[in-house]
Formats: C-alpha cells, sequence, structure tokens
C-alpha cells in the first residue's frame, strides 16, 4: 500500500489504518525506539504510543512525507520515554553516548533543546548536503537513528575504527560549519 493510500485510510478513520502502519512500519519504528531506549519491551511499547500518537494527529495533519513523519514521531516518544526513564544520566545507553559526542558542537549543556531550534535544524541540513553520501550515511545512522557505532559499521561493512574516525572528523566539521554560521 502506498504512502497516500495510508494516509487516506487515516482521514476516512478505517482502524485498518493503524494495522497497516504497524505491518509496513512497525520494525522501522521498533529499530528506532530500541536504539535509543536499549529496551526490547519499551521498543514495542513506543510502537504502540506511536500508533496512537498517528491515530491522533492524522487528521488535521496531512505529512507530505509518511517514512520521515513516523520516524519524527517515533524519535520524539522514544527521547520522552528515555528522559522519563532516567532522572539523571546513569550512562549505558546509545543516546546518552552519541549525545555527548556532539556536546563540544552545540555550545550548550542541553543538546535536545539546542538542536529544536529551527535554525539550527535548517544549518544541520545544510551540513549535511555538503557530506560525501557515505559520511552522511554514517552521520544519520549515529544521530539521528542513535546506532551504534558497531552495528553502523556492520551495516555499511566498514571497520569500527573507519566509522569512529569518520565521525570524530565529522563533528569536527560540524563545528568548523557552526562556528562560521554564527551558531557557536
Amino acid at each position: 500500500m502506498q504512502e497516500k493510500d495510508l494516509i487516506a485510510l487515516y482521514f476516512a478513520r478505517d482502524e485498518q489504518a493503524s494495522a497497516e502502519t504497524y505491518r509496513q512500519f512497525g520494525g522501522y519504528c521498533y529499530t528506532i525506539a530500541n536504539n535509543i531506549l536499549g529496551s526490547e519491551q519499551d521498543a514495542e511499547e513506543c510502537v504502540n504510543d506511536v500508533l496512537i500518537r498517528l491515530w491522533e494527529r492524522i487528521p488535521p495533519v496531512r505529512p507530505e512525507n509518511f517514512y520521515g513523519y513516523i520516524a519524527a514521531v517515533t524519535r520524539s516518544i522514544a527521547r520522552n520515554r528515555y528522559a522519563a526513564s532516567r532522572t539523571k544520566k546513569r550512562g549505558g545507553g546509545e543516546v546518552a553516548l552519541a549525545l555527548d559526542e556532539l556536546l563540544d558542537c552545540s555550545g550548550t549543556d542541553d543538546v535536545e533543546q539546542e538542536t529544536d531550534r529551527r535554525a539550527l535544524g535548517a544549518a544541520l541540513n545544510d551540513f549535511l548536503g555538503t557530506l560525501k553520501p557515505d559520511h552522511r550515511k554514517i552521520f544519520v545512522q549515529r544521530y539521528w537513528y542513535f546506532c551504534p557505532v558497531e552495528d553502523i559499521a556492520e551495516n555499511l561493512h566498514l571497520t569500527k575504527s573507519k566509522v569512529s574516525v569518520t565521525l570524530m572528523r565529522t563533528r569536527a566539521k560540524l563545528r568548523d560549519y557552526l562556528k562560521k554560521e554564527g551558531f557557536l
């Protein structure tokens, strides 16, 4: 089923919309949530929360890119669940590790708040457009999907060292880019 047909089911308030969304995107949502939460049970609950949120928000929202919209909803729910489950950073999770890696690029102690600002988001998108495709894939997998370095290396058939060095160099380029754009 195509995305436009799926969205039409939501607008028709057809309960099949949730079932079809789960069938097509359940694994995708689960992977995002599990990378953030690090718990299979929490990730499964997060996927259910995503389905509820989609049902509540569509309509009136009509996403132009359903794939991107569902990823954003999943990340938001998973991040909120992650924050609620940890009153202070206790280590061990990919989210905390990935955000710590970006901390020196943000100019603030609250990376999530800073990255939500619209202007910074536009600058990040522009920066991503300057990267080589393989470097962009590595960066997005790490900092959008919160994939562990080992998984990125395996997915892209690279060594862990290659991924780590690429991330380090890309963060340095990002830091320089954000300084040039006036964010730091």
